[in-house]
């Protein structure tokens, strides 16, 4: 399988044109190259390389709630893929949290006098959970600025609209009814339920919208009334409620009940701050080229490419003919820095221990450190026995500090190739 083409910087740390992994291992073998960063794979050389003249790249995104997609396109060829994956709902949580412990602490100090219309919000503010979107997307395009030749940034900003461009007047129920009737209610129930059949979970077959209380007894087209079905189980299903189809399945029925009431959330967070991450690109100073979502749908499918984010990500905006020279992206999922919380509280909000903010032996939590060939997270301990949390999703294991070598100093994230999973 393909990894993700490597990094090089000239001396000066100007980059260079990414190179295949096999030149790379070249360059570090006869002493031409070293190691300048594990997370993305980056060599620096140690000779001048004279009238470099790199091909520039082009960085292209496919935003998302949960997850973006990153690709980097030299030409032809997508040379370097990854997914980022955010943080956005633990934010929120740790937020709430805070919140009720602080509402909590203060409602037992009666002589504070309350607080209230002090607090202001600046003209555009987003909250901390979707702000972390924007940033964390803005943070991983201003690294692959630093350590490949940039030169365009593409983002997939809107969803297709065919009637706004065939009559920019188009409102009320024309709009609503007009050719396009259907088909965003599709592409969103197709990412909701993950592409497959609701009832027996068979995926890469034709699916057809279903309605979970038929029409014919009364039931809306709401999205929360609505889910996809292949062909086989909607003609079983036929006008019954999906109570009476499901009776002999409560498991799946409430499963499914549960998922088909699930919040619009994801599409509004997405909705919320593809212009402020806009913004945020022109700011960069390299042009900026948009993309629209069925273009990308389109561009996958001429391209035969299978469904995933990174992929999307290289489909985004006009393309020809690319090829894929990468099969083995990387994942990101965002950890964080680690709380400036001193104190571990309990569910009463009272600390039950403390915690040190300061390097244990020139340790912190999150560093990448090996050991007996695992790699991953390391949880460094005052005991001097530090534990080690698998990045392939294996059993973390504790070992004395002097068995760990350090791979990669904790910037709030974890890595993980794709076939590591």
């Amino acid at each position: 399988m393909n990894a993700n083409f490597v990094f090089v910087l000239e001396t000066d740390k100007r980059p260079l044109s990414p190179c295949p992994p096999a030149r790379a291992r070249e360059l570090l073998r006869d002493g031409k190259a070293a190691v300048f960063r594990r997370y993305p794979f980056t060599i620096i050389l140690k000779r001048t390389v004279p009238d470099a003249d790199p091909e520039p790249c082009q960085i292209k995104l496919d935003p998302g709630s949960k997850t973006t997609g990153m690709a980097l396109v030299q030409g032809e060829k997508v040379i370097w893929g990854g997914e980022i994956a955010h943080r956005g709902g633990l934010i929120k949580k740790q937020l709430d949290r805070r919140r009720a412990s602080r509402r909590l602490r203060r409602s037992r100090l009666r002589y504070r006098a309350p607080r209230f219309l002090n607090r202001t919000r600046a003209k555009g503010w987003l909250p901390p959970s979707l702000q972390h979107r924007v940033k964390t997307t803005l943070t991983w395009v201003r690294r692959l600025i630093r350590f490949a030749p940039v030169g365009e940034l593409t983002q997939e900003l809107v969803k297709f609209d065919m009637q706004a461009m065939q009559n920019p007047e188009i409102s009320g129920v024309e709009y609503q009814q007009g050719e396009l009737l259907g088909f965003t209610v599709k592409e969103y129930l197709l990412d909701k339920w993950g592409r497959t059949c609701a009832y027996c979970g068979v995926e890469h077959i034709p699916l057809e919208v279903e309605h979970l209380h038929p029409k014919s007894k009364g039931g809306s087209d709401r999205v929360s009334n609505l889910t996809l079905a292949c062909v086989k189980c909607n003609r079983k299903k036929g006008n019954r409620p999906v109570e009476d189809f499901l009776a002999k399945k409560p498991d799946l029925l409430k499963r499914l009940q549960a998922k088909a009431k699930a919040p619009l959330k994801d599409a509004a967070a997405v909705n919320a701050t593809r212009w402020e991450l806009y913004r945020s690109l022109e700011a960069t100073g390299l042009p900026v080229t948009v993309g629209t979502g069925a273009q990308t749908k389109f561009n996958r499918k001429q391209l035969g490419w299978k469904k995933a984010h990174w992929l999307d990500a290289a489909a985004v905006g006009a393309v020809g003919a690319l090829t894929l020279a990468t099969e083995q992206p990387l994942r990101v999922t965002c950890k964080g820095q680690g709380g400036r919380q001193k104190a571990v509280l309990d569910r009463n909000g009272y600390p039950k221990q403390h915690r040190s903010l300061k390097p244990i032996r020139g340790w912190r939590s999150g560093d990448i450190a090996s050991c007996e060939g695992q790699v991953g997270r390391i949880s460094p301990r005052t005991t001097g026995s530090f534990e080690l949390r698998p990045c392939d999703g294996g059993k973390p294991f504790s070992r004395p500090e002097r068995t760990f070598r350090s791979v990669h100093r904790n910037d709030g994230y974890a890595y993980v190739k794709m076939n590591e999973r």
